[in-house]
């Protein structure tokens, strides 16, 4: 975590300073639908949860490119969804994969004047470092050890890799309200290029059929989260004026 940190801090020097006319910072929030590959196992279903992030950018007189840094909270998964009937009633289950990361994410935008005032939409990239703090799979590691087979279906948290990597790209739309404040509207698609979790082969688990004594082996599987965020926020900015 330590090193999340210390990354922020160069990159928010790098964004204050390149270009040096000022800089906007601010915070933005909003929807985050994850969803997961999983490595030999069935598709899960999308995962709705929620987003919030601080940032800070350079601020170029010409106010096209900037380079960007931001340090933000994700909660990434996905989810099974059962149907079933109760009292003659259709009701859906829903079982949640989640992973609480923090997330830093480096980069740069290119921006666009749209001929109404000062408004700009914009393009970005990023590289992205993701930190686990927290997980919630509906189950323990206890349960699991009762009940074995149900490390078919669970992930279990031995397993999850504290650091993952990836990238972040989207676009989005800046109007401002005054010389000083303004607001945003962003989406970003953000694929991991590593996996959130590695659980290799286990054999000689106890088979959940009570009519066979055979033991069964869970196969080895690998889970790399892909989200899709929609953010919306507040933007100030610090303007630097140098007299002669």
């Amino acid at each position: 975590m330590s090193r999340i940190i210390l990354l922020f801090c160069i990159a928010l020097t790098a964004a204050t300073t390149l270009q040096g006319q000022g800089f906007a910072f601010g915070v933005k929030g909003g929807l985050t639908i994850g969803t997961q590959q999983w490595g030999n196992s069935f598709d899960r279903d999308a995962l709705f949860r929620y987003n919030g992030i601080a940032f800070i950018e350079s601020l170029p007189e010409s106010n096209d490119f900037s380079i960007f840094a931001q340090a933000g909270y994700h909660v990434k998964g996905s989810s099974i969804r059962t149907n079933f009937f109760f009292d003659g009633n259709r009701q859906q289950l829903i079982t949640p994969f989640e992973f609480q990361n923090a997330s830093l994410i480096v980069g740069g935008k290119q921006k666009f004047d749209i001929g109404f005032g000062d408004a700009r939409i914009y393009y970005l990239f990023g590289i992205r470092g993701d930190y686990n703090l927290s997980t919630d799979f509906g189950i323990t590691e206890e349960d699991i050890e009762k009940s074995p087979f149900l490390g078919r279906i669970y992930p279990v948290e031995t397993f999850v890799n504290n650091f993952t990597y990836g990238a972040t790209v989207g676009g989005g739309i800046e109007f401002p309200l005054n010389d000083l404040v303004g607001v945003m509207l962003e989406f970003t698609v953000n694929p991991d290029f590593s996996n959130q979790y590695n659980q290799p082969r286990i054999e000689n688990v106890i088979n959940p059929n009570p009519n066979s004594n055979q033991s069964i082996t869970i196969p080895e599987r690998q889970i790399r989260n892909l989200t899709f965020e929609i953010s919306a926020g507040f933007r100030f900015l610090r303007i630097v004026e140098y007299i002669d």
